[in-house]
């Protein structure tokens, strides 16, 4: 059973046609999009030039039947407060935001879809990530 929570990466990847987001999403049994990550994408339509666009693009996103919204509840909030200290104590750090969306894939036992590589020093939490395609 594939169970993912999407990064903002993996969203903005997706919608401009990465073959390898597009496939592993569409072969997912259950995908996530952490709150987080909905303030983060809301931020870029927000400053860019196709705002609504975007917005209804998301929309039908998540009416899709296995693409639900994690809400980040007190659970959510420690698992984040663990992940903090564990990576301060290694002394790696790592993105707030980032560390918020990995609390909430923990949280609902899903694997972080990502770009940003970074996620792989967060232990609690299992991450694929999409390396930037070679340019030839």
């Amino acid at each position: 059973m594939s169970r993912y929570c999407l990064d903002t990466s993996a969203y903005s990847r997706f919608k401009a046609g990465d073959t390898r987001v597009a496939d592993l999403v569409d072969a997912a049994d259950w995908v996530g999009v952490p709150v987080t990550v909905l303030g983060e994408l809301w931020v870029g339509f927000l400053l860019g030039g196709r705002a609504e666009r975007n917005a209804a693009e998301l929309r039908e996103f998540l009416a899709h039947p296995l693409v639900e919204v994690v809400e980040t509840d007190a659970d959510t909030a420690r698992i984040f407060a663990e992940i903090v200290v564990g990576l301060r104590r290694a002394g790696r750090p790592v993105p707030t935001n980032d560390i918020w969306i990995a609390a909430s894939a923990a949280r609902t036992a899903a694997t972080v879809l990502t770009c940003d590589a970074h996620f792989r020093n967060i232990g609690r939490v299992g991450s694929i990530v999409v390396e930037p395609e070679s340019k030839d």
